[in-house]
């Protein structure tokens, strides 16, 4: 992998980031201490294709999870979690609709259940 930082990821490249990409998988391939050959039978693709992706060639996102998984590596995926936030305003409208107290049963209502009839 690189010693490369990268502040501005929209400022890159499809090219930069493809080989960004293909560096990480490559990084952490030769952590494991596997071989092409290896990790392409485990993950079920060809080692030709796992050298693409190393080099940051086109290769489909279904063979880039399942090298992520054998790798153990999925959890780079949690980037792509949907945090949904609510504006201020629509927040102020919600706690408006909430209630603000509760309200006991009416006297009332309470003499009319006790009767007999």
């Amino acid at each position: 992998m690189t010693d490369k930082s990268f502040k501005e990821w929209a400022s890159l490249s499809d090219k930069a980031l493809s080989e960004h990409i293909g560096g990480f998988v490559r990084y952490h391939r030769m952590e494991q201490n596997r071989t092409q050959d290896e990790l392409s039978a485990a993950a079920g693709i060809s080692r030709s294709t796992l050298s693409l992706l190393e080099r940051g060639e086109t290769v489909t996102v279904p063979t880039l999870i399942q090298v992520l998984r054998v790798l153990d590596q999925l959890q780079v995926l949690s980037v792509f979690e949907i945090k949904e936030t609510l504006s201020p305003l629509a927040l102020v409208k919600l706690q408006k609709e909430k209630r603000q107290r509760a309200r006991g049963k009416s006297k009332q209502k309470k003499s009319e259940e006790e009767t007999d009839w």
